[in-house]
């Protein structure tokens, strides 16, 4: 049997798992629970699907450092960005007033390569150009696609001229051929 540390009671520890609105963090404070009730690695992880490993890394987790050790660390664990800086995305804004190196339209790609080449990187990722592009206040839009072959203004005024107007005419009844019946039959007897 695991031993838990007292940071929380059993009621506690289950008030947590009950109340949490993290999925991750509820099933961190389920498994301390049951190990709490006594329940044993093995049936904790029959109850959880979580290895057994792990389940003792949470217990030591947990009674080293109490309930904050709990939970999805990864989304607290104080970095701060490190490519999209408040001073970066001011300089992004200023430089999508123009149009790009290329002519076209401004894209994730587009972007990410200027921002590689404002922090003297190789590469970033695409993902973080279209972050940046959000950072912005920008949204996904692309002109609709022009036909190559379009009229002129002057041909489609030609064209339309040269269609012919036609009156409103009466819709014509489709005819049909009447349904043909076998003859009639007398059910009755003779």
């Amino acid at each position: 049997m695991t031993t838990i540390a007292g940071h929380l009671s059993v009621d506690g520890l289950r008030d947590r798992y009950v109340s949490s609105s993290d999925a991750c963090e509820a099933r961190h404070f389920q498994t301390i629970w049951l190990l709490a009730k006594g329940h044993s690695v093995g049936e904790v992880a029959e109850l959880t699907s979580l290895g057994e490993r792990w389940i003792e890394q949470l217990a030591a987790r947990y009674n080293a450092e109490g309930p904050d050790a709990l939970g999805d660390l990864r989304r607290r664990n104080g970095a701060k960005a490190t490519v999209l800086k408040p001073e970066l995305i001011e300089k992004l804004r200023v430089r999508l007033q123009e149009a790009p190196d290329d002519g076209g339209l401004w894209t994730s790609a587009k972007v990410a390569a200027f921002l590689a080449r404002e922090l003297g990187v190789e590469k970033v990722a695409v993902q973080r150009g279209w972050e940046a592009l959000k950072a912005c206040g920008l949204s996904i839009q692309s002109p609709r696609p022009r036909n190559p072959n379009a009229a002129t203004p002057e041909e489609e005024t030609a064209f339309k001229k040269s269609l012919q107007t036609s009156s409103p005419k009466k819709p014509q009844s489709i005819q049909s051929d009447r349904s043909k019946s076998s003859p009639p039959t007398s059910i009755g007897s003779a």
